[in-house]
């Protein structure tokens, strides 16, 4: 019997994920029919360009995932299941200093890590646990009855992280035991036909309507499903005439004429899906949540260190610029900003050291007989390399946040004359069972490997700088 490899897995969960969403979610499809269109006239009107940042055919196929957990022991099943299929925990993201309003999680976001496996399918799975132990958040008691329930509820059936453990060890699974997997983790991310115990998931509204997600209900579900798009500013367009509601801003980078840099998202608004409620009596009546809604995320290069602190320079002005004139566009007073502050080209960004790039030997590199030069930028513009730019594949914890509060149906409450909890990289590997991986250096790997590669091609003692 053929073993379906990790990949395929890969693309078989997420393109299974997408329909059952599709269906649980009909706005959904709405919106992946408006990107697949907006990403061919893209194509049709820029060529080769548009293919930049990776080809149509991945743009097309790729989508990231959003889950919700409430223990390190869900989040560390969660780890075996998505390990099975190549994904690894990459970046770590504490959203509650990111939001203005309750949003009580940190979270981290599996994905493949190889460019090969990225470039066969980059699905990734934005993944949030709950801090109940943050007191700014949940008193003692409230705590104690959280934690409580959720001890008592098992997200995934025994069977499914076996096989996951099967298929991480074997580099896949049987055909038969592929199916049977599939059908087990799509299964489990389905939105409970389950009574929701309505006393229980107001209690935990009233702090936030993220940790009543989380802790109000005895199962997990997929909260949104992102395609990606060439123009986000298009679809967005797009989306508002066919009369879909949308938040109210792209969250991310402005959009301007220079490089598009990290990623910029927006969505739909948060639809009113029925659900039953069980009342304090004991019967079960109709109801409604307004907690899933329609993300779509445009992707740019990835920044270094420095081009990433440079960034979040850029955001802290443009608040400081807002809350100076607070009649004025905050998109305009960003494009001011990046128009100032951030290079307006790709060779910029590689010469400033702000962005990470690939890195091979041209064809048509000078054959003088001089020796290249020394430096990175030096052998580009002299044309003795091509810089192509590594895609951003991760997430921005203000953006995260900025789409959960403006889908959020209320402030919730956050007591800030408490001290937080502290949860740091460290702590949420120990609480996965594995490394959370740090995208700097995966990226940093991956430029450094194309420049020991042009080194020998150049025939270099030395990688270029």
């Amino acid at each position: 019997m053929p073993t379906i490899s990790q990949w395929r897995l890969r693309a078989a969960f997420a393109e299974r994920l997408s329909r059952m969403y599709g269906r649980e979610v009909p706005a959904y499809t709405t919106l992946v029919d408006v990107s697949r269109e907006v990403n061919e006239d893209v194509l049709r009107a820029r060529g080769a360009d548009a293919e930049r940042l990776g080809s149509i055919g991945r743009v097309t196929a790729e989508r990231h995932g959003a889950i919700r957990v409430g223990t390190p022991g869900e989040l560390a099943q969660v780890a075996r299941i998505f390990g099975a299929l190549g994904m690894h925990p990459v970046g770590f993201y504490d959203l509650r200093e990111a939001a203005a309003s309750a949003v009580p999680v940190v979270s981290t976001a599996f994905r493949p890590v190889d460019e090969e496996e990225l470039a066969r399918n980059p699905f990734r799975v934005f993944t949030s646990l709950l801090t109940p132990a943050d007191p700014r958040f949940f008193d003692a008691d409230l705590r104690s009855r959280l934690e409580t329930f959720l001890a008592g509820r098992e997200l995934f059936p025994p069977e499914l992280p076996l096989l996951a453990d099967r298929a991480a060890a074997e580099g896949g699974l049987p055909a038969d035991e592929a199916e049977r997997f599939l059908r087990l983790a799509v299964r489990a991310f389905e939105l409970s036909a389950e009574p929701v115990d309505r006393a229980w998931y107001r209690t935990l509204e009233r702090v936030s309507a993220v940790a009543a997600d989380i802790g109000g209900v005895r199962s997990t579900h997929i909260n949104h499903l992102t395609p990606r798009v060439l123009d986000i500013d298009e679809l967005y367009r797009r989306m508002t005439d066919r009369g879909i509601e949308m938040i109210d801003t792209v969250q991310g980078p402005p959009a301007w004429q220079g490089p598009d840099v990290l990623l910029r998202q927006t969505s739909f608004r948060a639809l009113a899906e029925p659900r039953a409620m069980r009342t304090e009596d004991g019967s079960v009546v109709d109801g409604a949540l307004r907690v899933r809604f329609g993300e779509v995320e445009a992707r740019g290069i990835a920044l270094t260190r420095t081009g990433r602190a440079r960034y979040d320079d850029l955001l802290d002005r443009v608040d400081e610029q807002a809350a100076q004139h607070p009649g004025a566009a905050r998109d305009d007073l960003a494009r001011a900003l990046w128009e100032r502050h951030m290079p307006g080209s790709e060779q910029e960004l590689a010469a400033q050291g702000l962005a990470y790039f690939t890195y091979r030997a041209a064809d048509g590199r000078p054959r003088d007989g001089a020796a290249p030069p020394s430096g990175v930028a030096e052998l580009v513009r002299q044309g003795w390399l091509v810089a192509e730019p590594v895609v951003y594949e991760d997430f921005l914890p203000r953006s995260a946040a900025g789409i959960f509060q403006s889908n959020l149906s209320g402030e919730g409450t956050r007591d800030n004359g408490r001290q937080g909890t502290r949860y740091d990289a460290d702590w949420l590997s120990g609480a996965v069972g594995r490394e959370v991986l740090d995208p700097f250096a995966l990226y940093e790997r991956q430029q450094n490997r194309s420049l020991a590669h042009v080194a020998r091609s150049l025939g270099l003692t030395d990688p270029p700088r």
